[in-house]
C-alpha cells in the first residue's frame, strides 16, 4: 500500500467518523437506540441535500492541512520557515470570522476556505470559539487557560499525515498546535501522542499497537518535567490497549475510559475502537460513536487510525460518497502526501500558486475549467524539501 493511499484513507477516515458521531454527540445510549435502533448509529445520519455533515473538528482539521501546506510553500520561496503551528492562528481566524460575520469578501488566507461547508457552524468546541473570539491565542509557554478539552486533537492529526523523521519534534508540533487553544498538559501532550501515532503508522508502517508502544517510550523524552502527567496520560492509553483486548463489551471499555469530553479520554477510547477493529473501519468508528460522550471526536480518532492503517481503498464505499466536501478532502490529501514544488528549481505550477500561494483556487479554477493539475511527479518535490520533513 502506498502512502498516498494512506494518507488518503487517515483524512476521509477523520471525517467518516466526524460525520457519523456528530448526530449522536452528547446523546444518552437509551436515546440512541430509541432514534436507531439496538445496534445504534451505523450509517451516515443524512441531511435535506442527502450528505453526511462534518463539523467544526474535521473544518479546522483540515485548515491546519492547508496551513501546512501554505507554510512550506512560503519556506521553499523565502528560504525561510517557522513552525507550522505559528501559521495556524491565521487559518483559524479566517475560519472564526466566516463563523460569525457575512461571507461578503473572497479574500482567503486558506482555498479550501471558499467552500461554504468549510465555515458552516457545526458544533465549535466552546474553549477554541473563546480563545478565537479574543483574538489571543496561547502557547505551552503562555497558556490562555486550562482546559483539556477534546476539541483540540483533531487539528494535530496533519502533523502525522506530514512529517516523519523526529518522533519528538512530530510530538512538539502536536502539543504545539494544541496549545494555541487549550492550556492543560493533558490536552499538548495527547495531541503531541495522535500525532505521532498517526506518523508512525502511515510512514513506517506500522500496526497501531506497535505505534502506540513507540509514542509511550517518546512520551517520557519529550516532557522531562512533568512527568507526573506523562504518567497519567500513558495509564490512560494503557489501559485503552489493555481494554481492548479484554472480554469487555464495547460500552463497558469505553465506560471504564471516561467520556471523551477531555482530550486523554477521547484518545483513549479512539484507541481503544480501533485497536478492536483495526481492519474494519465500520466497526472501529461505529463502535466509537454510540456512547453518551463525544462521539464524533472519538469516532474521528478510531477513523483515523484505522483509515490510516488501511488505506482509501479499502474504506467501504457508502462511507466516502455521501460524505461532504469528499473531493476537496482527498485532493487536500494528494497535496499532504507529494508536498509542495520547488518554484527555484523547476516550472512554476499554476495550480499550487492558486492553492498556496493566491489562495484562490476555487475561483480561478471556475474561471479556467480547462487547466489539467500538473501530472503527480512534477509536484512530488520532498526530498529538495527535506529540512521540512523532521
Amino acid at each position: 500500500m502506498d502512502r498516498r493511499d494512506r494518507i488518503r484513507g487517515a483524512m476521509i477516515g477523520c471525517a467518516a467518523g466526524d460525520a457519523l458521531g456528530y448526530p449522536v454527540e452528547a446523546l444518552s445510549e437509551a436515546a440512541i437506540a430509541e432514534r436507531y435502533g439496538l445496534r445504534g448509529i451505523t450509517d451516515y445520519d443524512l441531511d435535506e441535500n442527502g450528505t453526511a455533515r462534518i463539523t467544526a473538528d474535521t473544518q479546522l482539521m483540515l485548515l491546519s492541512a492547508n496551513g501546512i501546506l501554505f507554510a512550506h510553500t512560503r519556506g521553499a520561496l523565502r528560504g525561510i520557515m517557522a513552525p507550522v503551528y505559528k501559521y495556524f492562528d491565521a487559518f483559524y481566524m479566517d475560519w472564526y470570522r466566516l463563523q460569525t460575520t457575512e461571507r461578503a469578501s473572497r479574500s482567503r488566507v486558506g482555498w479550501i476556505s471558499a467552500y461554504p461547508s468549510l465555515s458552516s457552524q457545526r458544533a465549535p468546541s466552546p474553549t477554541s470559539m473563546r480563545v478565537f473570539s479574543s483574538g489571543k491565542f496561547g502557547s505551552m509557554d503562555e497558556p490562555v487557560n486550562d482546559s483539556k478539552g477534546s476539541g483540540c486533537l483533531l487539528r494535530a492529526v496533519p502533523i502525522g499525515l506530514s512529517y516523519s523523521r523526529d518522533p519528538n519534534r512530530i510530538v512538539e508540533l502536536g502539543a504545539n498546535t494544541a496549545a494555541l487553544t487549550h492550556g492543560n498538559e493533558v490536552a499538548w501532550m495527547a495531541s503531541g501522542a495522535l500525532a505521532l501515532i498517526i506518523s508512525l503508522i502511515i510512514h513506517q508502517e506500522l500496526s497501531i499497537t506497535e505505534a502506540v508502544n513507540k509514542t509511550l517510550k517518546v512520551l517520557d523524552e519529550s516532557f522531562p518535567n512533568s512527568s507526573t502527567v506523562v504518567y497519567e496520560l500513558s495509564r490512560t492509553i494503557r489501559s485503552a490497549v489493555s481494554l481492548a483486548s479484554s472480554a469487555s463489551s464495547d460500552l463497558d471499555a469505553i465506560h471504564a475510559l471516561g467520556k471523551g469530553w477531555a482530550a486523554d479520554e477521547a484518545l483513549a477510547i479512539g484507541l481503544l475502537c480501533a485497536l478492536r477493529h483495526e481492519n474494519d473501519i465500520a466497526g472501529a468508528i461505529t463502535f466509537a460513536a454510540n456512547h453518551c460522550g463525544d462521539s464524533n471526536n472519538t469516532a474521528a480518532i478510531a477513523g483515523t487510525l484505522v483509515g490510516a492503517r488501511i488505506g482509501f481503498n479499502a474504506i467501504p464505499d457508502r462511507f466516502v460518497d455521501r460524505l461532504e466536501l469528499v473531493d476537496v478532502i482527498l485532493e487536500l490529501a494528494d497535496d499532504v502526501t507529494t508536498d509542495c514544488p520547488m518554484y527555484d528549481w523547476g516550472p512554476s505550477n499554476p495550480v499550487w500558486e492558486h492553492k498556496y500561494i493566491y489562495s484562490d483556487y476555487a475561483y480561478w479554477r471556475r474561471r479556467n475549467p480547462d487547466i489539467e493539475k500538473a501530472p503527480q511527479e512534477e509536484m512530488n518535490c520532498a526530498p529538495k524539501l527535506g529540512r521540512f520533513k523532521w
